[in-house]
């Protein structure tokens, strides 16, 4: 079966985040909105068909998650990442970034230390920040472009009060699919000073070509006993509205007061669309995603050639994974608020500003590839004239 990414999205007037609030968060409303990481596909039709099928039954009362539910994730899990996982271990949440939030109170005290990885997705810092946690910064060191963990800092960083570190894998923004031995050295440094791995790999299904997602409590038993998982079909089938998520942990004592969060501020129900999308999705989606990364993999690649061709000042890092491409902005020397005045009033291209990932993430900017291949063409086009008349 085909489908059509090429297809304009139509997303104005429907409370969409990435295109009805552009004037709210840009300043002008007439930009591309490549920012918010969401895609402009639609959501795949097995998945639409499920709900229409559900919406027949003209009551939306309380439910519950169906066995059905918990088969479908852990057979994608096996047959994508060679993972096996059991039932228990999987308990939900509305989402990843509440499922952040109940880690650090389920997992930490006020006063104990947090690491985390930046330039990284920045609701790391206030999952940490917002409930009287120390943020320690664990910054990534960048070598030729690529960009790596720095083990030597990580170490140095640790001390009494360290309790867990938060790690995204693969990484947003840089793209990087962490491999097994950055994995296990990590693992082992944590195990060495007990501490407590949060690991967010809701990009772990968009590992592009070439490429293989390594989960990290799949590398031992060991290293499972305080690896919490976090994944979600939402970056994967465009389903971010229906709020569905999973956390894995294998480890009871920890699943026990993960648990006991979640049933405290009794958000454990979820919602009757997200259950049967997040089912159609895992058990349906293999080939319909397939499709999808060679699409993405293919904007990817033109971002690349265009700005070696075109606009070499901008230098694209990348990626091993997800959709955005981190982009390095550095040689035109300006500031974090210059580079996105420049894109948004120059350019026309609404775009995550790299400092609001952290440390070491100044003179970046974050694009969201993960729309039709037009409209990758047309932003590219509009940077390159902006910069051409920079030049």
């Amino acid at each position: 079966m085909t489908w059509n990414f090429d297809e304009p999205a139509c997303r104005e007037g429907t409370n969409c985040i990435k295109y009805d609030l552009r004037e709210e968060t840009f300043g002008v409303k007439d930009v591309i909105p490549m920012w918010v990481a969401d895609m402009d596909f639609n959501t795949p039709d097995f998945v639409m068909n499920s709900l229409r099928n559900r919406l027949n039954h003209e009551i939306c009362g309380y439910s519950f998650r169906p066995a059905e539910y918990y088969l479908s994730i852990i057979d994608w899990i096996k047959n994508r990442h060679k993972w096996t996982i059991e039932r228990e271990w999987i308990s939900f949440s509305p989402g990843i970034v509440p499922a952040l939030n109940f880690c650090t109170l389920a997992f930490t005290r006020p006063g104990d230390s947090i690491i985390v990885q930046p330039p990284v997705y920045f609701p790391f810092f206030s999952a940490v920040e917002s409930h009287s946690r120390n943020l320690i910064y664990n910054r990534l060191k960048e070598s030729d472009g690529r960009w790596e963990m720095d083990f030597d800092s990580l170490v140095s960083a640790i001390d009494s009060k360290t309790k867990m570190i938060i790690i995204s894998n693969p990484h947003n923004p840089v793209g990087r699919v962490w491999t097994p031995e950055e994995l296990f050295r990590l693992a082992e440094i944590c195990l060495q000073n007990k501490i407590l791995i949060l690991s967010d790999e809701i990009h772990s299904d968009l590992v592009l070509p070439g490429f293989t997602h390594t989960p990290l409590a799949a590398l031992s038993d060991k290293i499972a006993e305080i690896t919490i998982t976090l994944i979600a079909p939402s970056k994967t089938f465009n389903l971010a509205g229906l709020s569905t998520s999973s956390v894995i942990i294998s480890n009871q004592d920890l699943r026990k007061s993960f648990n006991r969060i979640v049933e405290n501020l009794h958000v454990g129900n979820g919602n009757i669309f997200g259950t049967i999308a997040s089912i159609a999705a895992y058990s349906h989606g293999h080939e319909w995603l397939e499709a999808l990364l060679d699409y993405i993999d293919h904007n990817i690649d033109f971002v690349g050639d265009y700005c070696r061709k075109m606009i070499p000042e901008i230098i694209p890092v990348m990626p091993e994974a997800t959709y955005m491409i981190w982009l390095d902005c550095r040689k035109f020397r300006m500031t974090g608020k210059e580079l996105q005045n420049f894109f948004v009033k120059k350019a026309g291209i609404g775009m995550n500003e790299g400092s609001t990932f952290g440390p070491g993430g100044e003179g970046f900017m974050r694009m969201n590839v993960a729309t039709n291949h037009q409209t990758v063409m047309k932003a590219m086009e509009q940077i390159e004239k902006a910069v051409s008349e920079f030049r």
